[in-house]
């Protein structure tokens, strides 16, 4: 059974036709998360240190609306468009997580991301028992 997980309008709103998660069964995977105002959906070009903590917030923003949160996800797929940032995100993003249950993560370099932040990263999350 699928359940689509949209966020209110004055919270985050989609920048183009999609659910901001999707859970199917025990598992709900979260759409990427670009550094995004979340009350204008405006991509924030920001130092790489900013963008990574706005995503993160964003993620997290939409983990708690699907009632769950960061000790549930079992991967995670980080996006980013310079390698020089990898030091930076990665200490951010650890901060979020229980040091001793990191999810398993693949991290991509690519040229560009919609609405032009440097940074996307999106989720799966275990949700059963």
């Amino acid at each position: 059974m699928l359940k689509h997980i949209t966020l209110p309008d004055n919270v985050l709103p989609p920048v183009a036709p999609y659910s901001h998660a999707v859970r199917a069964g025990d598992f709900l995977f979260v759409t990427g998360q670009l550094p995004e105002d979340p009350k204008s959906g405006a991509v924030q070009k920001l130092a790489i240190a900013d963008q990574t903590h706005q995503v993160m917030e964003n993620l997290k923003r939409v983990l708690d609306h699907a009632q769950t949160g960061f000790d549930r996800v079992v991967m995670a797929r980080v996006f980013v468009t310079d390698f020089r940032y990898y030091d930076t995100v990665n200490e951010i993003y650890a901060s979020y997580f229980d040091q001793q249950k990191l999810p398993s993560r693949t991290t991509v370099g690519v040229t560009a991301l919609a609405g032009y932040g440097d940074i996307e990263i999106d989720l799966i999350v275990y949700c059963g028992s």
